[in-house]
């Protein structure tokens, strides 16, 4: 069974940091391609960044490019978001996904783990 359990979203300033962890389970982790979604109230769900199976590709949502940067560690499980000079528009809940999922037709955001909630504010 598959379990994506994403961890450290919290308040911050703007302008500020968070890392975002996701620990995934399952599925054989280096196979698949993992990405970060975020969904704010009465937004849809936006695809944020996506790293391919190994970590050679990259790629970014327009209006996180130069500010976020997902990676990944293979041997634990876990996929990262590193987001740096975090805006109000930032502000969501973010959500790790599988492209071991791919086939499945529910949203990224919400249909396979909890997510974590992101606030930047004064």
């Amino acid at each position: 069974q598959v379990q994506l359990v994403e961890s450290g979203g919290g308040l911050v300033q703007p302008g500020g940091s968070l890392r975002l962890s996701c620990a995934a389970s399952g599925f054989t982790f280096s196979s698949y391609a993992m990405a970060w979604y975020r969904q704010a109230p009465g937004k849809e769900c936006e695809l944020v960044a996506h790293i391919t199976n190994l970590g050679g590709t990259t790629n970014y949502a327009d209006s996180v490019k130069g500010r976020f940067t997902i990676s990944r560690h293979n041997v634990k499980n876990t996929v990262y978001l590193q987001m740096n000079s975090l805006k109000p528009e930032d502000t969501a809940v973010y959500y790790c996904n599988t492209q071991y999922l791919s086939d499945s037709y529910r949203t990224p955001c919400g249909s396979w783990g909890q997510g974590t909630q992101v606030t930047v504010s004064s």
